[in-house]
């Protein structure tokens, strides 16, 4: 790596990473990232055209289901140019401003995303627990009020993280582990004291993730007392059943996260890529497999998008007559 002779221009810039030792098998490597990411952009936009062309999903469930898949989407293309960037052009630095912009978006968005699996998990308790006053209760004004008031919390609560980063001086390597920016990685490279931002973090991940799972938790323990309490089994089973894609976007969306924090913590021996798998498994794997779940579990869903394929097709044959 190139040693930057300019001290005022180094302090601007930082170098992220690729996999390291393995930089000559880039252009093979991109090749599965190139994959996910065109099946995440595809998947998310198909469930997104699905949901606005058909006046029979707009329902309060696929409303909040289309906030998923767009919150996947953003989240998608805020790693998207960076990553790919030093696959295939080595373009390794990025300018504080770039670097902090994308980290604001990367930890905005996943907040945003636990914000709306608890939507989600209070849409599933709605129409449980209290069918009656479904469409009472989620109405189109609530839902916006609910979409906005999420997308609100998480981005006044990341807004100060840029400001605390700027005002380090950051006088040990600019190198990070990572091929995007993250906040508990970038302040890891200060000079000065970061209790400021640790206790800033810790914070915001209590009033956030750690409310969200314990409200999504009691919401489904709730659920669960109401479906056992329905005398006929097939009742139960149907019931469960419209949870079932829920259930799996919370699972996917939680267990990395977790993952991801135990091998930060506990898994200083293990090897750095490891660590960089486990962080690409938690940026790509729930909004790759979302839409997936979704249009497989979700009969609606299925059904339109085989309709929708069939049209095509059709389409395609009359062209060719």
């Amino acid at each position: 790596m190139t040693i930057l002779c300019n001290s005022s221009f180094q302090r601007a810039t930082f170098f992220l990473t690729g996999f390291q030792g393995l930089e000559d098998l880039h252009g093979w490597i991109s090749i599965p990232f190139c994959f996910i990411y065109l099946t995440v952009i595809l998947g998310n936009l198909t469930i997104l055209h699905v949901i606005h062309t058909d006046a029979i999903l707009h329902e309060p469930m696929y409303y909040f289901l289309a906030m998923l898949a767009f919150t996947d989407l953003g989240l998608c293309l805020s790693t998207l140019p960076t990553v790919l960037g030093i696959f295939w052009f080595d373009a390794r630095e990025i300018g504080m401003p770039a670097c902090f912009t994308q980290l604001y978006f990367i930890h905005t968005l996943s907040l945003v995303e636990s914000s709306v699996l608890l939507s989600m998990s209070i849409d599933r308790y709605v129409a449980i627990c209290n069918p009656l006053r479904y469409s009472t209760v989620l109405t189109p004004a609530r839902i916006v009020k609910m979409g906005l008031s999420s997308t609100l919390r998480s981005a006044l609560l990341i807004l100060p993280l840029p400001f605390l980063l700027k005002r380090f001086q950051y006088c040990h390597s600019h190198v990070l582990a990572h091929a995007y920016c993250l906040h508990l990685e970038i302040m890891k490279l200060a000079c000065s004291s970061i209790i400021v931002n640790h206790i800033y973090g810790l914070f915001v991940v209590a009033c956030t993730v750690a409310v969200d799972s314990l409200l999504i938790f009691l919401s489904y323990t709730l659920i669960l007392r109401t479906v056992l309490s329905i005398a006929s089994r097939q009742q139960q089973l149907r019931a469960l059943n419209t949870c079932l894609s829920h259930v799996c976007a919370v699972l996917l969306f939680y267990i990395p996260m977790i993952g991801l924090s135990l091998v930060h913590r506990f898994g200083e021996h293990l090897p750095r890529t490891v660590h960089l798998l486990m962080s690409y498994v938690y940026l790509l794997v729930p909004p790759l497999m979302n839409p997936i779940v979704y249009s497989i579990k979700t009969k609606q869903i299925r059904q339109r998008i085989i309709k929708k394929f069939q049209f095509v097709k059709s389409l395609r044959c009359f062209c060719k007559d």
